[in-house]
């Protein structure tokens, strides 16, 4: 049994007992007899990785009452769903989410089985979008958290806090590398305010500005906060390439100290081959046996999507002057463009996601204006657009994605132009179930669910036992399909028949209820 599945294990088998029986009598006398809902004759993929078994499963309220067989009237219920043999599992668990839940729909996550988002990744935090964090309407967490609660949410919704956000908060430059006493401490503060309202702990994006600029000493103080809190800190790392990915997870092992640390949407930009995908997960094996509290996620496509930053020089980023950059430098920027864009793929590798290039190639803008490829993104400049970043091996993603030190997430939102917000798990089961054969469905399952649950601190979700939270799916994985493409990314996926959310029917037969049956998850109310 690989470390990862015993952390899981251990973790949700420390779950707080409840009064709710485990034999089928005592669950009726204390549901009043009768439930508010059954599920007949599933089959329990129950997300430890064990075998599926054949049960019967009641519900009473947000959790899970009774999981055995209830013979013909033996219990009533106030809806009883005919499973008929179809696999009933957690609903699965998204550790990495863009959304924004006062204003985004979460059909797209619903409709491919996800229950529970986790918001607030690569350092920027869910409640603010701005970058003059510090005027932020929405600067208090704790407020936001309660709007959002009175709103309502269709799954469940947990947070992190940024650090590039708390860093704007402090009043710190995007430059500063070597921080003052007294910026870190302006910073601790206001980590330590939100870790105390409900957040789970600290994302980093240190391949983003800010994160780019700070120093690995500026984060582990910050990280001893979360880990005195038992939170997680959920990393975009400082650089994701062949031959330097093992520093960066190395440096998370570093300032993350005792904290849970994941490394998130793990890849491996250039890298070739399954040897390269070997070499990545036996440097986390290492790291975990020697005692790093390490986890991973990863998404099964072959593409990023993120910024046209991510291709450009620093010294050509924020807070530098674009205008003057391009004025003094720009025979070297079309250069470096040139020769980094030509490494990444060439340009028909990178497909835009932003209005109005939606939908094109860089080699199509290329030809369509009639210049070189450079100049196009000359023009364009590190913030001018967004799009799907084709940098990935199939080889080395297929290998990350099947390991059993990896959990499955999806790093998409509603509005982001990538079929993996809208087909990671259909595409989990289809390929890599259905299809390749790499995983099996227990396995895929345990990795959406009972995985990123212990990742998170969830001791209530990720798994369908006795007194659990009532997230569950119910579905044919013969009939999921991904429908979603790079040129259709909205596509909805389909077969997850019934979506339940704390204990109540939130999708069915390809509709979305009208109710909003998730909760606001804090990290105070989450153990």
């Amino acid at each position: 049994m690989t470390l990862t599945r015993v952390i899981a294990l251990a973790l949700l088998a420390a779950a707080p007992s409840t009064l709710m029986a485990q034999d089928l009598a005592s669950a009726i006398r204390d549901a009043g007899g009768s439930f508010d809902l059954m599920i007949e004759d599933a089959m329990l993929v129950d997300g430890t990785g064990a075998a599926p078994i054949q049960a019967d499963i009641l519900v009473e309220g947000d959790r899970i009452a009774f999981i055995g067989d209830v013979p013909k009237g033996a219990a009533r219920a106030d809806r009883t769903i005919a499973a008929a043999g179809r696999t009933v599992s957690p609903g699965f668990i998204d550790t990495h989410t863009h959304a924004n839940p006062l204003a985004d729909s979460f059909d797209g996550f619903l409709a491919m089985g996800v229950t529970t988002v986790i918001l607030g990744q690569d350092g920027r935090s869910a409640n603010i979008t701005t970058s003059d964090a510090p005027s932020s309407p929405e600067r208090d967490l704790g407020e936001w958290l309660g709007k959002v609660e009175a709103k309502g949410v269709q799954l469940n919704v947990a947070v992190l806090t940024g650090h590039g956000t708390i860093r704007h908060l402090a009043g710190i430059p995007d430059s500063a590398r070597g921080l003052t006493a007294e910026q870190q401490t302006r910073m601790n503060a206001i980590l330590i305010d939100e870790l105390r309202a409900g957040s789970f702990g600290l994302s980093t994006g240190l391949e983003y500005v800010p994160g780019r600029y700070a120093e690995t000493a500026e984060l582990v103080p910050l990280a001893k906060l979360v880990a005195d809190a038992e939170g997680v800190i959920i990393s975009h790392m400082r650089t994701e390439d062949d031959g330097q990915v093992e520093g960066a997870v190395q440096e998370l092992v570093d300032y993350g100290a005792n904290a849970r640390i994941q490394a998130s949407h793990l890849k491996i930009v250039f890298g070739k081959g399954p040897e390269t995908a070997q070499r990545l997960l036996s440097f986390i094996t290492e790291k975990q046996r020697g005692g790093a509290r390490l986890s991973a996620d990863v998404y099964p496509y072959t593409a990023g999507y993120g910024g046209l930053g991510l291709i450009f020089p620093e010294w050509a980023l924020s807070p530098a002057n674009y205008t003057d950059v391009v004025k003094t430098r720009r025979a070297e920027l079309l250069a470096y463009l040139k020769a980094r864009m030509t490494k990444r793929g060439g340009p028909g590798a990178l497909l835009f996601g932003s209005p109005p290039l939606a939908g094109k190639t860089l080699a199509d803008i290329s030809a369509e204006q009639g210049k070189p490829f450079e100049e196009v993104l000359l023009a364009l400049g590190p913030d001018g657009a967004h799009g799907a970043h084709f940098i990935m091996d199939e080889a080395v993603q297929d290998l990350l994605v099947a390991s059993p030190l990896t959990a499955i997430s999806t790093d998409g939102g509603p509005s982001i132009r990538h079929p993996r917000g809208t087909g990671t798990y259909a595409r989990l089961i289809e390929h890599y179930v259905e299809g390749t054969r790499a995983l099996t469905l227990q396995e895929a399952v345990r990795k959406s669910s009972s995985l990123p649950a212990a990742a998170m601190g969830f001791s209530d979700r990720g798994i369908v036992r006795v007194g659990a939270k009532a997230d569950l799916l119910l579905f044919d994985p013969a009939k999921v399909r991904a429908k979603s493409d790079y040129l259709k990314p909205y596509e909805l996926a389909q077969g997850f028949d019934v979506v339940i959310v704390n204990g109540r029917v939130a999708r069915e037969n390809g509709a979305t209820s009208v109710g909003r049956h998730g909760k606001v998850l804090r990290r105070t109310q989450s153990r």
